[in-house]
């Protein structure tokens, strides 16, 4: 009887932020996936999770997803996490998730930590509806998606590394507009957790005076939408709205 993959979340900052559920599954799991086993060993010492620990990484996610994925058939459970957060969202689990979705294998993901649902309700900006874009594109792609995301009038979600925050936030300024509203929250449920809010040139100029550290997640006011024209009945002859 084939096993299950678990993909289980793991604090994005305080320890205490761990389920009682994710705990237990790590527990029993047969072997645990770990972005960086250093990292993880310390979380796992915490709970006293003694489990198997392996790498799995975007540097070797293609070369052992078929062979996880042949172990699960074979009758282990396999919990995947990362070094904070869910795993899939801008960190590996999506290719192993879907190897294994492909194959028939029950995947089951727990509920918890990821940082971009607290960056966002926090912000003071409207969440009922937003995007996620994560980590933009150091190089290739970068302008044309920034581009493409000129009209969006959604909320934004980016993640970025604080060496890359105020550069980020000036090229945002220049295709959004400075006075676009937005809100940089640093250190999620840490001991130093941050919320910068303000314009994106107001919150530019902070960070330039202030060195930033740690995690950041950057959320950003979506474009207002555009008035729609009105549309009414004329007689023949008549000009109708916005008609020369």
């Amino acid at each position: 009887m084939a096993g299950r993959l678990y993909i289980v979340p793991t604090p994005v900052g305080n320890l205490d932020d761990m389920t009682f559920r994710a705990v237990q599954v790590l527990k029993e799991a047969d072997l645990i996936l770990a972005e960086d086993t250093r990292t993880s060993s310390v979380l796992l010492h915490h709970y006293d999770i003694k489990g198997r620990l392996q790498s799995h990484h975007k540097f070797n996610e293609h070369q052992t997803a078929q062979l996880i994925k042949e172990r699960i058939l074979g009758g282990l459970n396999v919990a995947l996490i990362s070094d904070a957060g869910t795993p899939g969202i801008s960190d590996p689990g999506f290719l192993l998730a879907r190897t294994c979705a492909a194959e028939g294998i029950e995947v089951q993901t727990l509920p918890g930590a990821t940082a971009c649902i607290p960056a966002i309700v926090s912000s003071g900006l409207p969440c009922d509806r937003f995007c996620f874009e994560g980590f933009l594109p150091q190089k290739k792609g970068r302008q044309t998606l920034l581009t493409s995301l000129e009209g969006e009038t959604r909320t934004m979600v980016f993640y970025e590394s604080p060496y890359r925050l105020v550069r980020t936030l000036e090229q945002l300024a220049e295709h959004f507009g400075s006075d676009r509203e937005c809100s940089v929250a640093r250190e999620i449920s840490k001991l130093h957790e941050e919320h910068r809010r303000g314009t994106l040139a107001e919150v530019a100029a902070w960070y330039r005076e202030h060195e930033p550290k740690g995690e950041i997640v950057i959320v950003v006011a979506g474009a207002k939408p555009e008035k729609p024209v009105k549309s009414k009945r004329y007689g023949r002859g008549e000009e109708q709205e916005g008609e020369p």
